[in-house]
């Protein structure tokens, strides 16, 4: 058997999320596979972020800027320059012109269900997306309810998926963190009260504003309990700015001294941030994955989080599970982790147990024989 040559799309390394799938699939099979040939196509801004790799390694250049119109032409053309047995885009992106043989990943369809956009633009949008999966050898989805959504809302066969789920970045696996060292961060942000921590996107399907509300509420039932009467909301994420239904929230709810929105951490700081909170919410209407619960649970707190799309299927019975389009269904389960100290207890030891069942090497064997099937039905 012929070693493969396989082309990886990894211009999009440093975004949040596909960066983080990138990174880690990249490093998982640098370690499993020493046979096959491996081409990492990259923005020329992110080869020196590139981590050491074995001599079946190489990275390439499109030097070309992103303009997504020209993309569609230029880059297909380029990695057609490659000569590769198969491509993997791993990013819901697929350019018109591209060529087989090709594997899609599909992390979520959000932006098809929460954009609140319709017309003709839209349809075409959503036409362009169907038929580059449509024509991929292979289309891997991150959970079962991801593969469900794409099946019932752009119509790809069953037998075209396959199911390879992600997993939280191994730094997240250590969970011990320094004392001294949350020590400082606490005292840099001014961080003397507990709080409840969120993590992620702001973005209309993560749910905040209701998070906010449901906040609110706690915080009141809990204004006689000497733990937690301080208790503050801390948000963590990009572009509040385009969303200003999250400010609106805080300020209908009367919040503005005790929520506080901390922007864009880096990786180190999220993780300390993780460890020092008394309990991880994150009430989102649709997940495609869902990572920052499974992050929170590596760090060793309790982890509220929603009902709905795949998070159910990934957090498993490590969580408490709410309503998220209730309010005071979010509130009673941030009420009831807070307060209950075995109930904590007993979701974090699940927590712990519940993130070993994702791996990144157990990722890359199933995207590795992905690639194998797609190469062979090609």
């Amino acid at each position: 058997m012929q070693p493969l040559r396989i082309v990886i799309d990894v211009r999009y390394i440093k975004d949040f999320g596909i960066g983080t799938y990138i990174r880690n699939l990249v490093k998982a099979l640098s370690e499993l596979d020493t046979f096959n040939r491996y081409v990492l196509a990259a923005d020329p801004k992110d080869v020196p972020d590139l981590p050491a790799l074995p001599s079946n390694f190489e990275t390439v250049v499109y030097h070309e800027p992103r303009r997504p119109f020209w993309d569609n032409a230029t880059y297909p053309w380029f990695l057609k320059g490659l000569a590769p047995d198969i491509v993997h885009l791993p990013l819901n992106n697929v350019p018109l012109l591209m060529r087989h043989p090709y594997v899609v990943t599909i992390h979520d369809i959000s932006s098809f269900l929460f954009d609140g956009k319709s017309g003709f633009r839209e349809n075409v949008r959503l036409h362009r997306f169907r038929q580059g999966l449509l024509r991929a050898d292979r289309v891997i989805a991150v959970s079962t309810a991801t593969k469900r959504d794409v099946e019932n809302l752009l119509g790809i066969r069953p037998d075209r998926m396959r199911l390879v789920y992600s997993a939280p970045d191994p730094n997240f696996l250590n969970h011990q963190v320094e004392p001294n060292s949350r020590k400082r961060l606490l005292e840099r942000f001014q961080i003397h009260y507990p709080f409840v921590l969120y993590a992620g996107r702001i973005r209309p399907h993560k749910n905040i504003p209701r998070l906010i509300e449901a906040f609110a509420v706690v915080r009141g039932q809990l204004e006689h309990e000497p733990r937690y009467r301080d208790l503050r909301l801390l948000i963590i994420g990009d572009e509040i700015s385009r969303n200003p239904e999250v400010r609106r929230a805080v300020a209908q709810t009367r919040t503005e001294q005790v929520v506080r929105f901390l922007g864009f951490v880096p990786f180190d700081t999220l993780k300390e941030f993780y460890a020092a909170a008394s309990v991880f919410a994150f009430p989102s209407l649709y997940e495609g994955f869902g990572l920052p619960p499974l992050e929170a649970m590596a760090t060793g707190i309790p982890v509220v989080t929603s009902a709905v799309s795949s998070l159910p299927e990934v957090v498993g019975e490590a969580a408490m599970i709410v309503n998220p389009e209730n309010v005071f269904d979010i509130a009673r389960g941030l009420h009831e982790v807070l307060v209950d100290t075995s109930l904590r207890e007993r979701l974090i030891a699940r927590g712990f147990a519940q993130v070993r069942q994702f791996s990144w090497r157990r990722t890359a064997e199933q995207t590795l024989d992905v690639y194998r099937e797609a190469a062979r039905h090609s």
